[in-house]
């Protein structure tokens, strides 16, 4: 019964069902089937639902579209064009640049792309710079906010593994620096080649002083946070909430800027965008406990383990799973439906789970720019005005600096841990 629920998830996901009704149909049919109780279902998704990680997505949902409406956004855009905007590719580097500041605060790639990416493609576009080029570079840059702390996908599979959330979130940091730096040189020998326009020339040390002033609360707020989780001041949630208040009395206080129109129109996004999580989150909590009761699970890690025994290998088959997961699935279904599955074994082999944590959701990551289903494609692709094909093309030279860290990532095992090591010291 177990394999037939899988089955029938596969057909009606492939037979174009959305994501929630693709998994509850066949685990509903299967406790009807199975003659169990109808109160099951409610039992199961509220128990999902009662977790204290968990509140920490719709906070920095909520933060991140705090950030967008209140102005911040648009400081943190300046002070990375007077940084980095002479440099070779100019407001593409603060593309890159400016994502690496904004997952700070907002943990998520979407909201990357929303909020700061549709700024940055505008400016882009109005500077000269090819759509397609300025749409791939958005897209490339942000895969760093779901591994860089705050992330929400890192903080959904420590719910699910019940591994240390803040060591996840310190894993990320040394990942997504690497990351930035090599999406940087990419970006620097593409605008070298084609020529593409940067700053006129290089900002005054006043100038650099006047554009941080502004943006210095919004780029201090992701260092408190993970200083405060590192020195077990507060938990992740606690962290997120801190956030959100922070976010809150400096767009009053400092920016000025903040109204009840803002509050009210953001907790309104957050509600959607919290639902649309915390649906798939209810879904997958009773599909993964009918999984497990049919033993599943068990049964894959006995074949995943007759294939190799060997840590690497298996981090390496499982890269080719997340990997294509998350060409058809958004990262958090991919995550509470593969995780519990493919994680167990990895972990029995000697794979280290904060290490697995990172590189799956990487992988899940690289899934969204990925066709057919990548939501990161079609949302760039809708701000940019381009086609598909067009992206793609201009984001084909990306894809080695981002292989290139997942490499990192898969086989410098140490490279990723010695900072959660440091602090769990």
């Amino acid at each position: 019964m177990g394999f037939a629920v899988v089955i029938a998830f596969l057909s009606l996901f492939l037979l174009g069902f959305p994501v929630v009704y693709a998994i509850l149909l066949p685990s509903i049919a299967y406790v009807v089937l199975e003659g169990l109780p109808l109160g099951l279902l409610a039992q199961r998704i509220t128990y999902a639902l009662d977790s204290f990680p968990l509140v920490a997505v719709p906070l920095f949902i909520f933060v991140g579209n705090l950030m967008n409406l209140s102005g911040i956004t648009d400081r943190i855009f300046r002070f990375a064009y007077t940084l980095v905007g002479r440099i070779p590719g100019g407001l593409a580097q603060v593309n890159v640049f400016g994502s690496l500041v904004f997952s700070g605060m907002s943990g998520a790639a979407l909201a990357d792309i929303g909020g700061l990416g549709r700024i940055e493609i505008d400016a882009m576009k109005k500077r000269g710079f090819d759509p397609a080029f300025a749409g791939a570079v958005t897209g490339a840059s942000a895969t760093l906010g779901p591994i860089f702390p705050p992330s929400i996908p890192l903080i959904v599979y420590g719910s699910v593994t019940s591994v240390s959330i803040v060591q996840l979130l310190v894993a990320g940091i040394m990942p997504a620096l690497v990351c930035t730096v090599l999406l940087m040189v990419t970006v620097f020998f593409i605008s070298t080649l084609h020529k593409h326009p940067r700053a006129e020339r290089r900002a005054t040390p006043g100038e650099m002083v006047r554009a941080f002033l502004p943006a210095l609360p919004a780029i201090v707020a992701p260092a408190l946070m993970i200083a405060g989780m590192t020195f077990g001041i507060f938990t992740p949630t606690e962290a997120a909430a801190m956030t959100a208040v922070y976010v809150i009395v400096i767009s009053k206080v400092v920016y000025r800027e903040l109204t009840i129109e803002h509050l009210w129109h953001s907790a309104v996004l957050t509600a959607r965008s919290s639902s649309a999580i915390l649906i798939i989150v209810a879904a997958a909590a009773l599909f993964g406990w009918i999984l497990a009761v049919e033993q599943v699970p068990q049964t894959f890690a006995a074949a995943l383990l007759g294939l190799s025994t060997d840590p690497l290998m298996l981090l390496i088959i499982a890269n080719l799973i997340f990997f294509v997961a998350g060409i058809f699935l958004d990262s958090t279904t991919a995550t509470l439906l593969l995780v519990p599955i493919i994680a167990p074994p990895l972990v029995m082999a000697g794979v280290d789970p904060v290490q697995l944590g990172i590189v799956t959701i990487f992988n899940l990551m690289l899934g969204l720019l990925t066709p057919p289903m990548g939501l990161s494609l079609f949302l760039v692709a809708d701000i940019a005005k381009v086609s598909i094909r067009e992206l793609l093309r201009a984001l084909l030279p990306f894809y080695i600096p981002l292989l290139t860290t997942l490499a990192i990532l898969t086989f410098a095992k140490d490279f990723t841990l010695w900072l959660p090591r440091l602090v769990a010291q």
